[in-house]
């Protein structure tokens, strides 16, 4: 039988992401502490054990507390709304997606399959022949709605 080598306790340390740090506007009543003070911190902390909370509690099966899910976007949103970010950051309301490579699926303006084909006339996406004879007998009025719809405003000449 093999026994597996134990890693040595390592404590617990919160962190900023980088991205994070770099964006938040620093805030002129914080002073940074001196690197003595720094060290000696350092090693209070280290002889501190982490996973040994004296105030923890096993919350039974039977307890009426709430696990904690994630967070939705509109609370991400007001809560970054509420900090005093720099300009230059990227925030989740000022990411706009980019253009895509692929090109765009097209569906039949008439029956929503997928279109293999496009009247010249009228630039609608149709499926089949008989979507075809269906586009040529609309009336202009008509075939302005199905092209707006699909947002593709071209004017008919």
């Amino acid at each position: 039988m093999v026994s597996k080598k134990k890693r040595p306790n390592t404590p617990v340390v919160e962190v900023e992401s980088a991205s994070q740090a770099n964006c938040v506007a620093p805030d002129p009543d914080t002073q940074s502490p001196s690197p003595a003070t720094a060290d000696v911190e350092e090693n209070r902390d280290e002889k501190r054990l982490y996973f040994k909370d004296p105030a923890f509690q096993r919350a039974s099966k039977n307890s009426n507390i709430k696990k904690k899910g994630g967070r939705s976007l509109k609370q991400i949103l007001t809560q970054e709304r509420a900090l005093p970010w720099l300009p230059t950051c990227i925030l989740y309301s000022s990411i706009n997606a980019p253009p895509s490579f692929k090109p765009s699926k097209k569906y039949s303006d008439i029956s929503g399959l997928p279109a293999k084909y496009t009247d010249p006339q009228t630039k609608l996406y149709y499926a089949n022949s008989d979507e075809f004879s269906t586009i040529r007998r609309l009336p202009s009025d008509i075939v302005a709605g199905y092209l707006s719809l699909r947002r593709a405003n071209n004017l008919i000449s």
